[in-house]
């Protein structure tokens, strides 16, 4: 049998590792573990139910739900079948759930519990052609008698029935699979507008981790934790190409809620995430270690800056002196070991993050400590990756270099241009917008870059985003950004300046950390809103934005800011279900605020809708002050 496709592989992984175990899923507080073999076995049962309630070659099953072992079991029986899996991010709404299941023309959806289950009955009078929901959680489900619903078990042994009638067809099915079959249709994060559908083949994908593995190999042995959406490209790459390809072991987490402490009980090998998850993790650490003792802040301080002289010179390609490397072994042991304990990386070996810019004050932190954190660059339409860090040869203000296969270049505006076998085959149902991005047989990312002197890819910004100085230069909005997240205080800042006189952002707190300074300083405060609007909040706020202007060139420097009353949501729109700011709706949204400011007003009302968890709405109606960190307070 050929090794050109995911059910491929996981046949061959199936005869190569037997009873080893492929699958762990934590379930009612047990760790419950599920070998190559049975992988395999439930893809085959599923695979054959699908077969048996009419799924055909070429057809669509979307996907929607947490990370579960029923995800892959699902996404990989349709591609067993010849059909294409589409996955659907578990917070959608139920318009959002509708336009991809309509769009992707999925004739069958698996849904993990009675949430999803209730978004598509919503929307099914919107889903004529929708003929059965899957499910895989049945709590709170059982009085539910709509003919679309039917179980997970039900599927699978549907799919037992036809194997005692037809043996040998999942094997004659999976054995026609060919790489340039379509693997997954992946609906971009939608920054820009609706979302898009990247059509990517199993080669595409397999091209990508059989090249990110040559670049940063890793064994059947080794752990992973997947705990981001199987809807992003992102997870993707590790828990369905990667894990594949190599048959390391993928974990899923019980909840969302304990990833942290799932973490820290599987001690992965390797790690990838977005940036946001690595900055809440240094705002914690950060915190934290505010709390603690005096003797234990001294030393967590003192051996901080041994530790970033230590990273500065391997980044540097320079040996730190033996002195220093005493101090920073010292230091391990005294400290860098318990937080990565406690994190639950003590076993890691590298660590990616990719999806947006990660600052350089985050990415210094985690080398400091010791944590080998990696910067990738890649999107959706190119299988998820393209460039990397290679060990040994780190430089926090860039990306890496490309994968073996890929090709990098700027076009003459600055944009950045990529040619691999990863890149996709084009837009589902866009004939347009793929010509647009595949013009001249490279893929058009959108992104102003560059390549330095020794062929690292440094990633500027969305090209229609950068700041262009007085003096022709080009500036980051998003490195102004991640500056300011790096304070513990700031969880989000929305930097605007393109054709403007001055800088200005929109700010959101972190309520959990701003919140316990508030008590610790004895701040009374009773909403997110009123706490935001405390002046001992908001000098504590233009302290850390004064500290980032200190490090920008003066034409750049943020001049004025709001503390937002909302923290940006993506049920409002205003982030992509990968958390990425939706740049352009935020500043249509917030004209006003922004208008304001640069017409220098000192207070600006608003009135909003909010939207609850429950599907309530409210109004919020505030004064927002305007805060100019430079004047003295």
């Amino acid at each position: 049998m050929r090794e050109e496709t995911f059910p491929q592989l996981l046949y061959r992984n199936a005869q190569r590792f037997g009873k080893r175990v492929a699958l762990r899923e934590k379930e009612f507080g047990i760790w419950q573990t599920i070998t190559w073999e049975e992988y395999l076995d439930h893809v085959r049962r599923f695979c054959l139910g699908l077969c048996a309630l009419g799924f055909k070659r070429g057809d669509k099953l979307a996907i929607i739900g947490d990370n579960r072992p029923e995800w892959v079991y699902a996404e990989l029986a349709a591609q067993a079948a010849g059909g294409v899996a589409v996955g659907i991010y578990q917070d959608s709404l139920p318009r959002e759930v509708a336009y991809i299941v309509r769009h992707s023309d999925a004739r069958f959806v698996v849904a993990e519990d009675q949430e999803q289950v209730d978004k598509l009955l919503e929307v099914k009078e919107e889903l004529p052609h929708l003929e059965k929901v899957i499910y895989y959680e049945p709590r709170g489900l059982r009085n539910y008698r709509d003919p679309l619903l039917l179980s997970f078990p039900e599927v699978e042994k549907m799919g037992e029935e036809l194997a005692k009638a037809r043996p040998g067809l999942f094997e004659e099915m999976v054995a026609e699979g060919k790489g340039d079959d379509l693997a997954v249709i992946a609906y971009t994060s939608g920054t820009t507008g609706p979302p898009k559908g990247a059509m990517l083949t199993h080669r595409n994908m397999l091209s990508m981790a059989r090249n990110l593995m040559a670049v940063d190999p890793l064994e059947p042995g080794d752990e992973y934790l997947s705990f981001l959406p199987l809807a992003w490209m992102g997870e993707q790459m590790m828990t369905v190409s990667s894990a594949l390809w190599v048959g390391f072991t993928v974990n899923f987490p019980e909840e969302t809620d304990t990833v942290r402490e799932n973490l820290r009980e599987i001690g992965p090998h390797v790690m990838f995430s977005p940036p946001r998850i690595y900055e809440d993790l240094v705002s914690s650490i950060q915190v934290k270690m505010e709390d603690s003792t005096w003797l234990k802040r001294k030393l967590y301080h003192f051996f901080l800056q041994v530790g970033y002289r230590v990273a500065d010179c391997r980044f540097a390609k320079k040996t730190p002196s033996l002195g220093l490397r005493i101090l920073n072994a010292l230091g391990e042991f005294l400290i860098f070991s318990a937080i990565k304990d406690h994190l639950g990386f003590c076993r890691l070996r590298r660590a990616y993050t990719g999806g947006a810019a990660l600052g350089p004050d985050v990415f210094r932190f985690f080398h400091a400590i010791g944590v080998n954190l990696k910067q990738i660059y890649g999107q959706t339409e190119i299988a998820g990756i393209s460039v990397v860090h290679r060990d040994g040869d780190i430089k926090f203000h860039t990306v890496g270099k490309p994968l073996p296969e890929t090709e990098i270049r700027i076009s003459p505006e600055g944009e950045i241009l990529s040619r691999s076998p990863a890149v996709f085959v084009g837009y589902y149902k866009n004939p347009e917008a793929t010509a647009e991005t595949l013009a001249g047989g490279w893929l058009h990312s959108g992104d102003a870059g560059y390549l330095d002197e020794d062929g690292h890819l440094v990633v500027i910004d969305r090209l229609k985003d950068v700041i262009r100085l007085e003096d022709g230069s080009i500036f980051s909005p998003q490195y102004i950004s991640n500056r300011l997240k790096f304070s513990p205080y700031i969880k989000e800042a929305v930097v605007i300046g393109q054709n403007r006189p001055y800088v200005v952002a929109l700010i959101n707190i972190d309520p959990a950390n701003v919140g316990r300074w508030a008590e610790t300083h004895r701040v009374p405060y009773t909403t997110y809103v009123d706490l935001t609007q405390k002046p001992e909040v908001q000098e504590l706020v233009c302290k850390e934005v004064r500290r980032v202007n200190q490090e920008l060139p003066p034409a750049v420097r943020v001049k004025k800011f709001v503390i937002l009353h909302k923290e940006l949501d993506a049920d409002d729109e205003e982030l992509t279900r990968t958390r990425k700011v939706r740049l352009g709706f935020v500043a249509q949204k917030y004209a006003e605020l922004i208008e304001g400011m640069y017409a220098g007003a000192k207070e600006i009302p608003v009135e909003a809708k909010v939207k609850y968890r429950d599907g309530r709405e409210g109004i919020v109606k505030t004064q927002l002050k305007v805060l100019e960190p430079e004047e003295e307070r």
